[in-house]
């Protein structure tokens, strides 16, 4: 038994309605209240009837009624108002500060068991998912209705994260964005040092250098930590002089060059390459972000991030080292990945900062007509019936499997509470 199963039960009235106070009085449960995730009472607002008394005020709910003390909830002036105190096992009388016995119901053998032995299977298995073998026999409407909570949980966590960069440069959205979106070109392996790149090298620096794409590639190597050997090749030599000018004039430190990861990656997702399409990218423009704000159309936005490289990439993967060659584009797989990653959350949170719903709504539409992304996870899911053929699909299920599943909160999950009471 555990707390967490006993709100669940108490939240959506899974209980008998025939319950008797340990002082021997009928309660009638009006409202069971809201739920509080914080610290607190349990249930807000609640409201009961005594026999022919109706009160309303918070709810407390433990296992063992003695849990009221071993939690210090006796010193508490928060529990004073508490008008109910839920138990499974009541095995202690607990008063007020003032002497007044609170009103405790005991709930064991209340509920039907069989709910309790369902989520404990869910609890005690070890399957990829806790509701493995049942999540194929959720209701279509409920997941639906599901993954829309989960996509928009989603986006306020992302909210919060550009809010708290926002904050760190005095709401300057151009260098906070920049600095998300430099993070994002590293892909996983490469996240930490694109991020570190950005922090060392501010936006406006390359823009002073817009529609001047050799000089942005010297900052942006030369900040790297790249162009710090002899080079064979003229125009890694011409990059660097450029970067010990440019170093001087703006007093640029360099992050380490070892934090760049080559190993376990493709040619093709060299750090050398997204630095080259990086630079490509902004050097089309001095306000990257304000064209995101006033592009309306996905198709737009993607043109956007069709990003290449200067000549020299396209027979390179890495200085002074010549290959076939080709095209370096970034590719519709990754530009979609920046547009779900960096674009959708910053548009979400802007529209969230000034109060315009059409910059929110609009996020949302982008996930709607991007494909959805393919990895693990995703594939894992399709293979349970879980469809995901849009971003929209894919993102949820993402949040569903890094904080819902993978921490067995089935109880806080509208599927799991849909399996568990019908399945």
């Amino acid at each position: 038994m555990t707390e967490e199963f006993l709100h669940y039960i108490w939240k959506y009235s899974l209980f008998d309605k025939d319950l008797i106070l340990s002082s021997g009085e009928i309660v009638e449960i009006l409202n069971a209240g809201l739920h509080n995730f914080d610290a607190g009472p349990d249930f807000f607002n609640a409201k009961i009837k005594i026999e022919n008394t109706i009160w309303a005020g918070n709810v407390e709910i433990h296992i063992n009624s003695s849990d009221w003390k071993k939690h210090n909830h006796h010193i508490d002036k928060s529990y004073d108002n508490i008008i109910l105190h839920v138990v499974f096992n009541n095995d202690s009388e607990i008063k007020r500060a003032n002497g007044e016995i609170i009103p405790t119901v005991e709930i064991s053998g209340k509920f039907n068991i069989k709910l309790l032995e369902k989520y404990q299977g869910f609890m005690n298995n070890k399957l990829w998912i806790p509701c493995q073998n049942q999540i194929q026999d959720a209701n279509k409407f409920v997941v639906s209705k599901w993954f829309e909570r989960l996509l928009i949980e989603r986006l306020e966590k992302k909210t919060e994260n550009i809010y708290k960069t926002l904050e760190l440069y005095n709401n300057n959205w151009k260098q906070t964005f920049y600095q998300h979106l430099a993070r994002n070109f590293g892909f996983n392996l490469n996240a930490e040092p694109f991020e570190l790149l950005s922090k060392s090298l501010p936006e406006n620096y390359l823009g002073k250098h817009k529609d001047k794409i050799f000089q942005i590639e010297a900052l942006l190597f030369g900040q790297a930590g790249l162009l710090d050997k002899n080079f064979i090749d003229d125009y890694p030599s011409n990059l660097q002089k450029e970067y010990l000018f440019l170093k001087h004039k703006f007093s640029l430190e360099p992050i380490d060059k070892h934090l760049w990861r080559f190993m376990r990656l493709r040619p093709s997702n060299f750090p050398t390459l997204r630095i080259a399409q990086f630079a490509n990218l902004y050097s089309k423009s001095d306000d990257l972000f304000s064209i995101i704000l006033e592009t309306g159309n996905y198709k737009d936005i993607f043109k956007i991030f069709d990003a290449t490289t200067s000549p020299y990439w396209e027979s390179h993967y890495v200085f002074d080292k010549l290959s076939v060659k080709k095209k370096k584009i970034l590719g519709e797989n990754a530009a979609n990945l920046l547009i779900i990653n960096t674009v959708v959350p910053f548009l979400f949170a802007y529209g969230n900062y000034k109060n315009i719903q059409s910059f929110k709504d609009r996020a949302l539409e982008f996930l709607e007509q991007i494909p959805g992304e393919k990895n693990s996870i995703i594939n894992r899911y399709e293979k349970l019936g879980m469809t995901s053929n849009k971003a929209y699909h894919t993102q949820a299920l993402l949040e569903l499997k890094k904080n819902y599943c993978n921490l067995k909160k089935c109880l806080q999950c509208s599927i799991g509470n849909e399996l568990l009471k019908n399945g």
